[in-house]
C-alpha cells in the first residue's frame, strides 16, 4: 500500500459516516426545535414539561454513551451504528402516536438511548478510519457535518412545522432517520479494526471510561457550560435587544466560518499541534462573546457569531481529536465515549446554571461576563493537559506528548 493511500482522507467510508453524522444531527436539532412548540401550543402542557423532553433525551444519550463504547469494543462500531440507527429510526416512528407528555417522555428516553449510541459508534469509527497524519484535519471535517445540521435543522424544523403542522414536520424528520441509515448500511465491512473483540468484556466501573480522555473532556465541559448560553438562549437575547429578525443567521453565519476555516485549521493542528489551535481558539472564542455582549445592530451580533465560530467552533473538534490521540487504538471508542458523555453533561449543567444566573442579570452583562470566563479556560487547559507534557529541561511540547501517546 503506497502513502497515497494510507492518508487518503475522502474514502467511501468518511464519506458515510459523516453523512449519517449530518442526519443524525439534523433530525436532533430538528425536534430539538420543534418539539417544545408542539407541546406548548398543541397539548397545552407547561414550558417546563417541554424542557423535561430535552433534559430527558441527553440523560439517556449521556448514561448509554459508556456502555455503548464497551458494546463497540466487542462488537465493533460499524454493528453498534447500524443497530442504534435502526432504533432511532423505529423510535421516530412513534412520535406519531404520541399525543401526550408522559407519552413523549417515554420515547424521548429511548430516542436519547439511540442518538447516543450511533453518536458514540460514529465517532470511534471515524477515529478508527482517518489517516494518523490527518486526524486533525479530518476530525475537523466530520464535526463539520453537525454544525451544518445545527443549521440546516432548526431552520427545516420551524419553517415545516409553521407551514404544515405536526405531521409534516415528523414526515421530515423520518426521511432524514432514513437517510442516517441508508449512510450507515452503505459503510464496508472490510476496514474497521477489531483489536478488543476477542476479549472478554466486562462492565466495571473503571473500564466504563477512558482515564486519558478525562483531561481534555474536562476541559471541553468547562467551555461548554458556557457556549450552552448561545445555543439554549441566543434567540431570547436576540429578542431582548431587538434584533429577533436577525437571530435565525446567527448559526449560519456561524457555520459558513467553520466551512471556509476548516481546511486551515485541520491542517495546522496536524503540522504544528494542538496549542496553535487551542490558544488562538480560546481568545476568538472570548472576543466573539465580548462582542455578542455589546451588540447593538445585526452587523456586530452576526459579527459575534463569525467569532464564535472561529474560536468555538475550532476547539471542539480539536478536543475530541486530542481525547482520541492520547488513548491507545483499541480504546479509542471508550475516549470518544467519555469525551461526549462529560462534555455533553457541561451543557445539561451550563443550560441550568446559565438560566439561574439570567434571572439576575441580562444576558449582555452574561455574554460580557462570559468573556472572561472563556480567558480563564486557558489556565484549565494547561492544568489539565499542557503541564504534564513539559518536561524537566523543558524541550517537551504537547504535540510530541500526543504522539507518544497515540503510539
Amino acid at each position: 500500500m503506497d502513502d497515497t493511500t494510507q492518508t487518503k482522507l475522502w474514502t467511501r467510508n468518511f464519506i458515510a459516516v459523516s453523512a449519517s453524522n449530518f442526519f443524525l444531527f439534523m433530525s436532533f436539532y430538528f425536534l430539538l426545535v420543534t418539539l417544545p412548540v408542539y407541546v406548548v401550543n398543541d397539548l397545552g402542557a407547561s414550558k417546563s414539561s417541554a424542557g423535561l423532553l430535552t433534559t430527558a433525551f441527553l440523560l439517556a444519550a449521556i448514561i448509554i454513551r459508556p456502555f455503548s463504547g464497551k458494546l463497540i469494543e466487542k462488537y465493533g462500531g460499524r454493528t453498534i451504528l447500524i443497530i442504534s440507527l435502526v432504533l432511532f429510526l423505529a423510535t421516530t416512528l412513534f412520535y406519531f402516536f404520541s399525543n401526550s407528555v408522559s407519552q413523549l417522555l417515554m420515547v424521548r428516553l429511548i430516542h436519547g438511548i439511540s442518538f447516543g449510541m450511533a453518536t458514540t459508534a460514529a465517532g470511534s469509527i471515524v477515529a478508527d478510519i482517518i489517516p494518523e497524519k490527518r486526524r486533525g484535519e479530518g476530525m475537523g471535517y466530520f464535526i463539520l457535518s453537525s454544525a451544518l445540521a445545527m443549521v440546516i435543522g432548526p431552520y427545516l424544523g420551524l419553517t415545516s412545522m409553521q407551514s404544515g403542522g405536526i405531521h409534516v414536520m415528523l414526515m421530515i424528520a423520518l426521511v432524514a432517520s432514513l437517510g442516517g441509515l441508508f449512510a450507515g448500511f452503505s459503510l464496508s465491512k472490510t476496514k474497521e479494526r477489531r483489536e478488543t473483540s476477542m476479549e472478554p468484556t466486562k462492565f466495571t466501573t473503571g473500564s466504563l471510561f477512558e482515564k486519558t480522555a478525562l483531561p481534555i473532556a474536562i476541559t471541553g465541559a468547562f467551555f461548554a457550560i458556557i457556549y450552552s448560553s448561545i445555543i439554549s438562549f441566543i434567540s431570547v437575547y436576540a429578542n431582548e435587544i431587538h434584533l429577533g429578525h436577525v437571530a435565525s443567521f446567527f448559526f449560519v453565519v456561524y457555520a459558513f466560518v467553520l466551512l471556509v476555516s476548516r481546511p486551515f485549521t485541520g491542517r495546522w493542528f496536524d503540522q504544528f499541534g494542538a496549542n496553535i489551535i487551542v490558544f488562538p481558539g480560546i481568545i476568538l472564542f472570548s472576543i466573539g462573546l465580548f462582542i455578542l455582549s455589546q451588540a447593538s445592530s445585526g452587523f456586530i451580533f452576526l459579527l459575534a457569531a463569525a467569532f464564535i465560530g472561529l474560536g468555538w467552533g475550532t476547539l471542539f473538534p480539536t478536543f475530541q481529536t486530542i481525547a482520541i490521540q492520547t488513548a491507545p487504538p483499541k480504546r479509542r471508542a471508550m475516549a470518544t465515549a467519555t469525551f461526549l458523555s462529560v462534555f455533553d453533561a457541561g451543557i445539561g449543567l451550563g443550560s441550568y446554571i446559565v438560566g439561574v444566573i439570567a434571572t439576575g442579570i441580562s444576558f449582555s452583562q452574561l455574554y460580557f461576563y462570559g468573556s472572561f470566563y472563556v480567558l480563564a479556560g486557558m489556565a484549565v487547559y494547561i492544568y489539565f493537559n499542557l503541564r504534564k507534557s513539559i518536561s524537566k529541561n523543558g524541550e517537551a511540547t504537547y504535540n510530541t506528548e500526543l504522539n507518544k501517546r497515540a503510539n
